[in-house]
């Protein structure tokens, strides 16, 4: 009986160790979009806010900016010098590096979230904790390690951020040669 009991206070105390780390990925989700809202000029509609004290796992896509509807009020705008960089031909194992330069051309600060790729191999960097004023620019820098690649690889940034929609790609490309096999000039042990 003592075994039960114990296996059940185990259980018990798992579920409440996940239950803790959902919960503080919800309460950290929230804040991001606080945050997003605070940045749209505080602007928000019942519905927005309603939907933030109620949110869910199963609701969260409808809250974010990830939605079909676009939010209201004045939102920041991403606008790239360029959203796609060619690094041509590289040799394998090369590290290469692009800063990708925007402007803020909405009406509101941009907050960047989080910027990813589909590749361990490439890296961004973004202006974290810092929101872009209208009018201001910011950079990202992405860096591309060609180890392991061969011939032409192509990679998409993902950025998201409180704009709408809430992601935006930039790309890099390069051809990637793969290095030379190095041979032993030597006899061969047999």
């Amino acid at each position: 009986m003592k075994s039960v009991i114990y296996a059940i206070f185990a259980i018990g105390l798992l579920s409440l160790g996940a239950c803790d780390s959902d919960l503080e990925k919800r309460v950290t989700d929230l804040e991001r979009r606080v945050a997003a809202l605070e940045g749209n000029g505080g602007n928000t509609t019942m519905s927005t806010s309603s939907q933030v004290n109620s949110a869910t796992t199963e609701n969260k896509a409808q809250v974010q900016n990830t939605s079909n509807e676009k939010p209201e009020g004045p939102l920041p705008v991403m606008e790239f010098a360029e959203k796609t960089h060619d690094f041509g031909r590289i040799t394998e194992g090369e590290v290469v590096t692009k800063v990708f330069t925007f402007k803020n051309t909405g009406e509101a600060p941009l907050i960047i979230s989080n910027a990813t790729s589909s590749c361990g191999c490439t890296v961004p960097s973004y202006p974290k904790n810092k929101p872009i004023a209208p009018g201001e620019e910011g950079e990202i820098e992405v860096k591309y390690n060609s180890r392991g690649k061969k011939n032409q690889d192509n990679k998409v940034v993902r950025i998201t951020a409180n704009t709408w929609p809430a992601t935006n790609n930039i790309t890099i490309k390069a051809f990637v040669e793969p290095k030379a096999e190095t041979t032993s000039a030597g006899p061969v042990k047999q």
